[in-house]
């Protein structure tokens, strides 16, 4: 297979900038997709994205950048998708179903798509007539505003194909980076959407002013509902205590680059959905996730009660306060 040299990325936010960021970096032609052709001009003309990591200034001799969704695919033979969950099946639906034929697939996104919960590898399999096991996860413990600044990050490459996935990591060689593998796409899927959730609970602590010591009760047994929560959707062998599973959930619990724990701790303060929604400039894929994954939990029979404690919190505006006194005789 031929080595990867040019790659398309579908997606204009903080997370899509930083892998574009990545590639371009690496030497890769990348041809971005961002929805406005407004934001095409200021990037061609400026070398940052108007409004997402726009102190970052980005290498334009390896970005080629356009409005037009059609072409931006047609580019190239490998397609990277990087938009917010909620954005992914409206920004699909005009393209026409064999458009991704014979491209390989690559997805990084934490949250869940449309009424029917899916995982977003799923998604566009379904979409586009594609089984979803050629589609390539990249996830990790990675907060764009962290690569923005070269700082130290592991990004995790997972796959079932062997040969794509080991492709995409030889490719990769920005000196901040460690690129590792994985053969567990759906797995690193999950646990990227859950950490997003528990990511909410952690801030709502902190709104809260419960302080470090709870905080860390809540992410310990958080812990061990993302646990349960894997081993009923997919039981195989797999080590949680990788930075792709834990790591991940680690850092968006405490990170002050984390929208989902900034969310969450404006909840915790009294502020309302819409509210806490209102004041931040990117999305809290958690949110809407909450409400998923608890369907999906009830449905698989699983105890959660870290994320249902959440969730009557965000959708039935029960009182902070009360959910974390209850939920206190919960944990251990």
């Amino acid at each position: 297979m031929q080595t990867l040299q040019h790659l398309t990325v579908v997606g204009g936010g903080s997370w899509a900038t930083a892998l574009v960021k990545i590639f371009s970096e690496s030497n890769i032609v990348v041809t971005w997709y961002l929805r406005s052709q407004s934001h095409v001009d200021y990037l061609l003309a400026n070398g940052r994205n108007p409004h997402y990591l726009s102190f970052l200034q980005l290498n334009l001799q390896f970005i080629r950048p356009t409005s037009s969704l059609e072409e931006a695919i047609a580019a190239s033979d490998d397609v990277l998708f990087a938009v917010p969950s909620a954005y992914l099946e409206p920004e699909l639906a005009a393209l026409e179903t064999d458009i991704l034929y014979n491209k390989r697939l690559y997805v990084s996104i934490k949250g869940l798509v449309s009424e029917r919960n899916l995982l977003p590898s799923v998604f566009i399999a379904r979409h586009f007539d594609r089984d979803a096991d050629e589609i390539t996860v990249l996830a990790g413990p990675c907060h764009a505003e962290e690569i923005a600044m070269d700082r130290r990050t592991f990004l995790t490459i997972a796959g079932t194909n062997d040969t794509v996935v080991n492709r995409m990591q030889e490719a990769i060689h920005a000196p901040y980076l460690r690129v590792i593998t994985n053969d567990d796409p759906l797995g690193v899927e999950y646990a990227a959407i859950l950490k997003n959730v528990i990511g909410i609970a952690c801030g709502m602590v902190r709104g809260l002013n419960y302080g470090d010591n709870f905080l860390a009760v809540v992410v310990s047994n958080s812990m061990r509902e993302v646990q349960r929560f894997l081993r009923a959707v997919d039981d195989r062998p797999r080590d949680l205590y990788d930075s792709v599973y834990f790591g991940d959930l680690l850092v968006t619990a405490y990170s002050a680059f984390s929208r989902n724990a900034s969310f969450g701790q404006m909840i915790g303060r009294g502020y309302s959905v819409p509210m806490a929604e209102s004041r931040m400039n990117m999305i809290a894929e958690g949110y809407p996730a909450v409400k998923g994954v608890l369907q999906m939990a009830r449905a698989l029979e699983i105890e959660m009660p870290v994320l249902s404690a959440a969730y009557r919190m965000l959708y039935k505006h029960a009182s902070p306060f009360t959910e974390f006194k209850l939920l206190e005789t919960q944990l251990r």
